[in-house]
């Protein structure tokens, strides 16, 4: 927050304003007073204040900071995570809490988020009746989620817009075991959900980035293809569609290096091949959002290869699974969890809400703009 604005009187005076890394002290006291365990460390504390990805909100009395609350935005998505609303115990009982937590909500709309997430202790009444004033709904339930041991509700609430639904679909969500296993891990989870007699294993995500895979040296594109990933899905027993925006060889512009140039090429045209072997029907077209969203409905799930640039700034292709839409965006599971710091969560991989207006440009590969999606049904 640029300014710090005088929000209402109690006791005393009270702003909100944005924390700085003078208040690190008066922050770790307020935590050991507010929480008996999943506390945050100094080192948390710090990384977001001076994080870009992340919004730290202070209460102040004119001697003393009264509460504070932590959001982190995620880059490229819609949505923003309250990851920690805490208020001291001389000051509550007069609206502190609800305060920061309507400064959180402007400042998610402020940075572009139109869904903000919570989680909440299942014995916290007073915060789960709060959140539900506050228009939250639950939409998760997750066991011995805390230290203790108690259980978490998630919550959330959609911003600006009243929102005309949510479809979602179960999907379990699988962390990507390399940094170049994202389309395997993919795959995984749609496996996971339309094959009762699939398990998941790490070992069958190195076979499936094997058999899909579109170059094999110690450099060079590495990644998985389409119709790589579409054979892998059929012979653990997916029905499978692929939809191409090209007929040319992929990621061919990749690398420079002749020979992988070639390499490239010829496990291309093996892999059209192959497909045309297995009666994999192969469209050179792009499909249209409204009808992936149709396919989604009749219970096909999607792989959907996406530029990285909007998320993390490196143009990297990365595959993602569609997890549900609702009337502004499309979810998606990411199978990219790094969990950098214990303010990570897996949780902020799942169910990742993307402007349907973003996830169209997001789609799009490359200097030819490649688009490549894998449509699977049980």
């Amino acid at each position: 927050m640029n300014t710090a604005t005088r929000t209402f009187s109690s006791p005393s005076d009270v702003l909100i304003r944005a924390a700085n890394l003078e208040d690190l002290s008066a922050l770790l006291a307020l935590e050991e007073q507010a929480f008996t365990s999943d506390r945050l460390n100094r080192r948390s504390f710090r990384r977001a204040i001076v994080s870009q990805g992340s919004v730290l909100l202070v209460a102040m009395s004119a001697y003393s900071l009264l509460g504070y609350a932590l959001l982190h935005l995620r880059q490229g998505t819609r949505l923003a995570r309250l990851y920690s609303l805490a208020v001291s115990p001389s000051a509550r009982g007069f609206g502190i809490g609800k305060t920061l937590l309507v400064a959180s909500e402007k400042q998610a709309v402020q940075k572009g988020k139109s869904v903000l997430r919570l989680e909440v202790s299942d014995v916290n009444h007073r915060a789960m009746a709060l959140y539900k004033s506050m228009g939250y709904r639950e939409f998760g339930h997750y066991d011995a989620y805390y230290e203790d041991q108690t259980n978490a509700i998630r919550m959330q609430k959609t911003l600006r817009h009243e929102s005309e639904g949510q479809t979602n679909s179960s999907i379990s969500w699988l962390a990507q075991g390399t940094p170049f296993t994202c389309g395997p891990a993919s795959l995984q989870m749609a496996l996971s959900a339309l094959n009762a007699n699939y398990q998941a294993t790490p070992d069958d995500e190195l076979e499936i980035w094997r058999e899909a895979t579109t170059i094999f040296m110690t450099s060079g594109h590495g990644g998985c293809h389409p119709m790589g990933l579409a054979l892998a899905a059929q012979k653990r027993g997916l029905t499978a569609q692929v939809w191409l925006s090209e007929e040319a060889p992929l990621f061919v512009d990749s690398v420079r290096d002749v020979l992988k140039k070639d390499v490239i090429t010829r496990v291309h045209q093996g892999f059209v091949k192959q497909c045309e072997q297995a009666d994999i029907l192969v469209e050179y077209s792009v499909l249209p959002l409204a009808q992936l969203i149709e396919a989604f409905d009749a219970g096909a799930l999607a792989i959907i290869l996406i530029s990285t640039f909007r998320m993390d700034g490196k143009k990297a292709p990365h595959w993602v699974v569609m997890s549900g839409y609702d009337e502004h965006n499309i979810l998606v599971h990411d199978p990219d969890f790094e969990g950098k710091d214990d303010t990570e969560s897996p949780l902020d991989c799942q169910y990742l809400p993307i402007a349907k207006n973003e996830f169209e440009k997001m789609s799009r590969f490359g200097q030819t703009r490649l688009q490549a999606t894998v449509v699977l049904r049980a």
